[in-house]
């Protein structure tokens, strides 16, 4: 009987001691415990129309010259033609791509894009062109979102418009005939890395085309390679470039913000 009332008093003694632990876990929650007030988000005024940029944006081509522009071979000034508020890639030899003067890590871009109406060719050869989210040198060494013209026209899949070239294929395909004007408007998370060079956190681009999802956050596995497979070579910031494809069609146009 002395070890069956001992056994009694320890359970009196512990309910004694948890009871008020307890009380306070069922407290009551107020709206004030989950309401956070600093830091305040910055003020942003959205354009007068959808086609306006914000006032936090940088104007990267303003249809009237390429003042933000330069050669990706040898950062002279970008040699595209200006005309008519429109920027059109030269095909002319030894011009190439171009790109921004400025580099970038993390942003939102806003371009648009025009297949010529009397577009030719085929396949890769038809209104080829690229937006690199990041040039990571001349060429097209970087991170290509594909430009082209995929309106009844047959390629690979992970090649087509609005592809994160050879990695990532389109969910849908909203292309616009030729002749009308087509856009893009990216979310671009940069890769970070580790002092060592390598990948901390990788690459990942959410765009809508034509205002229809074909990337939900996807992740890169590295640069955009025509041939082998991609890999992640260390860097800050990078220029967003524009690609002078080589084929032979009609050369396309664009106006940009971002």
């Amino acid at each position: 009987m002395r070890i069956q009332y001992s056994k009694c008093l320890l359970c009196t003694t512990l309910i004694a001691l948890t009871a008020p632990v307890f009380a306070q876990q069922t407290a009551a929650p107020k709206p004030q415990d989950t309401e956070v007030w600093e830091p305040v988000p910055k003020i942003v005024t959205p354009g007068a129309s959808n086609a306006a940029p914000p006032s936090d944006a940088i104007v990267l081509f303003d249809g009237k010259n390429l003042d933000e522009w330069v050669s990706d071979q040898d950062k002279s000034p970008a040699k595209w033609t200006v005309a008519d508020g429109v920027l059109t890639v030269s095909k002319a030899p030894g011009v190439g791509n171009i790109e921004t003067k400025r580099a970038f890590r993390n942003y939102q871009l806003h371009i648009e894009w025009k297949i010529p109406e009397n577009i030719t060719g085929t396949g890769q050869a038809r209104g080829n062109s690229g937006v690199f989210l990041a040039s990571t040198g001349p060429g097209d060494a970087g991170y290509e979102l594909q430009v082209l013209d995929s309106y009844n026209n047959k390629t690979y899949v992970n090649g087509q418009a609005g592809s994160t070239y050879k990695e990532g294929i389109p969910l849908v395909n909203p292309n616009r005939k030729p002749g009308e004007w087509q856009t893009y408007d990216v979310v671009w998370t940069a890769p970070t890395f580790n002092d060592d060079g390598s990948v901390k956190t990788p690459a990942y681009a959410t765009v809508f085309f034509n205002w229809v999802l074909v990337q939900n956050h996807f992740e890169l596995k590295g640069q955009t390679l025509n041939m082998g497979h991609p890999f992640y070579k260390k860097y800050d910031t990078a220029p967003i470039k524009l690609q002078a494809h080589g084929d032979h069609s009609e050369p396309i146009t664009f106006p940009i913000s971002g």
